[in-house]
C-alpha cells in the first residue's frame, strides 16, 4: 500500500472527497470511471485484487493511486479502500459506474459552501445496457455511496458491501444519474450472477433446508415477476424481459447452491480410503 501524495493546488480546490474503487480485470471502463470521479474527488484510490489485464496501468495513467489487496470479501475489500483514503468524505464507486455531468455538477454544488448538511447521500444507479438506451425511467437503484467516514463505515462482511443505515437516519438524495455499465453482453451478465450467487450462498446465514427446497421448486417465477413487473423491466422490451429472467435465475442459483451446502453437510467429510 502506498501513502497518499501531497495534494496539488488543483486537487485541493475540489471537494474533500476520496473516491475508492475495487477492481479485478476492469480495463474496459476504468479509465472513464476515474476521469469522471477525479472531477469531484481530491484522490481516487484503486483497490485491486490481482488484475492480469491493463487495469492497474490504465488507472495509474489516469491519476489514481493503486494498492494491491488479495480479495477479502465484498465488505472487507471496501473497508480496505476506506482505510487507504486520505479524505473524510468518501465516494464509493464500482469499476463500471460513471458519474454523469449532471451528477458531477450536483456534487460540486453540494460542497460549494463547505461540508454538506447531512452525513450520507444516495446516488441513483441507472442501468446502461449494451443494447438500447439507458434505462432512465425504470429499474433505478438508489444506493448510499457518498458519505462521511467519521459517521458511517462499510460492513465487515464477505457477502454484503452496502452501508447499513438505520431507518431513522437522515439520508440525502442526489438527482443526477450514476450510469451503470454493469455488463458487456448477456454472457457476461450471467457470469457475474454466477459469482454473486456463490459468494452470497457461502457467506450469509444458511436458510432452513425445508425453505430452500421450496424456493428451488417454486420461487423462480416470483423472482422474475418482481423484477419484470414491479421494477418495470417490461419497459425494456425483449431485452428487458431477458435481463429480468437473468436476475431471477441468478437469485434462484443462490437457492440451489444453499441446497448443495445442506447436502454436503448431511453427507459429511468423505472417509479416507
Amino acid at each position: 500500500m502506498t501513502d497518499a501524495e501531497p495534494l496539488s493546488s488543483d486537487d485541493a480546490a475540489l471537494p474533500p472527497i476520496s473516491c475508492y474503487i475495487r477492481t479485478l480485470n476492469e480495463e474496459r471502463l476504468i479509465g472513464e470511471v476515474i476521469a469522471a470521479a477525479r472531477k469531484v474527488s481530491r484522490e481516487v484510490v484503486i483497490v485491486d485484487s490481482g488484475s492480469t489485464d491493463r487495469t492497474c496501468e490504465i488507472a495509474a495513467d489516469a491519476g489514481a493511486r493503486v494498492i494491491e489487496q488479495t480479495w477479502l470479501g465484498n465488505g472487507f475489500q471496501k473497508r480496505t479502500g476506506e482505510e487507504a483514503c486520505s479524505q473524510e468524505w468518501l465516494l464509493d464507486l464500482d469499476a463500471d459506474e460513471i458519474l454523469t455531468p449532471e451528477l458531477i455538477a450536483e456534487i460540486l454544488a453540494l460542497f460549494d459552501g463547505g461540508e454538506p448538511p447531512l452525513s450520507v447521500y444516495r446516488l441513483t444507479l441507472v442501468t446502461a445496457p449494451p443494447i438500447g438506451e439507458p434505462w432512465t425511467h425504470f429499474a433505478l437503484d438508489p444506493r448510499a455511496k457518498l458519505y462521511d467516514k467519521r459517521r458511517w463505515r462499510m460492513p465487515e462482511s464477505r457477502a454484503w458491501d452496502q452501508l447499513a443505515l438505520p431507518t431513522d437516519a437522515a439520508v440525502g438524495a442526489l438527482k443526477g444519474a450514476l450510469m451503470h455499465h454493469s455488463f458487456q453482453d448477456f454472457a457476461h451478465y450471467m457470469a457475474k450472477w454466477n459469482g454473486v450467487s456463490t459468494r452470497r450462498a457461502e457467506a450469509i446465514k444458511l436458510k432452513p433446508l425445508w425453505l430452500v427446497r421450496l424456493r428451488v421448486l417454486f420461487a423462480w417465477p416470483f423472482y422474475f415477476l418482481r423484477h419484470y413487473i414491479l421494477r418495470g423491466f417490461w419497459r425494456g422490451g425483449l431485452y428487458g424481459f431477458a435481463v429480468a429472467g437473468g436476475v431471477a435465475f441468478g437469485r434462484w442459483m443462490r437457492d440451489v447452491k444453499m441446497y448443495e451446502i445442506h447436502r454436503r453437510r448431511e453427507e459429511g467429510p468423505e472417509e479416507e480410503a
